[in-house]
């Protein structure tokens, strides 16, 4: 009988400025489809997959955060027992760059 390995979890939690485009991604991700028309995350979304993989299968915890200034605070709250954090941010933007590092890295130490 063949032995089946306990699932591993994993939180992955989203940063950046408002609509810079996380929904966006995760919605790609979870879904395979782009959605056209913005609308604001308020607070947190969260969603889960499951996806199997060659020798194991794990769960992914998407956490989408919302990027307006006044819920800042609450980062340090999602991003407790995270895996990882992937920040958001336009490429096209030098500026954008400098200002996601000192803004959002503070609170991943």
């Amino acid at each position: 009988m063949a032995t089946v390995s306990p699932l591993a979890k994993y939180k992955l939690v989203f940063l950046g400025d408002q609509s810079i485009g996380k929904t966006s991604i995760i919605t790609r991700f979870m879904y395979d489809k782009f959605d056209t028309t913005y609308q604001a995350t308020i607070g947190i979304d969260f969603l889960s997959k499951t996806m199997y993989l060659e020798d194991r299968t794990v769960r992914l915890q998407l956490w989408d955060t919302a990027g307006q200034e006044r819920f800042r605070s609450l980062i340090p709250s999602y991003i407790r027992d995270s895996s990882v954090a992937v920040i958001v941010y336009d490429v096209a933007s030098e500026y954008e760059l400098t200002r996601v590092a000192f803004v959002f890295f503070l609170f991943i130490r």
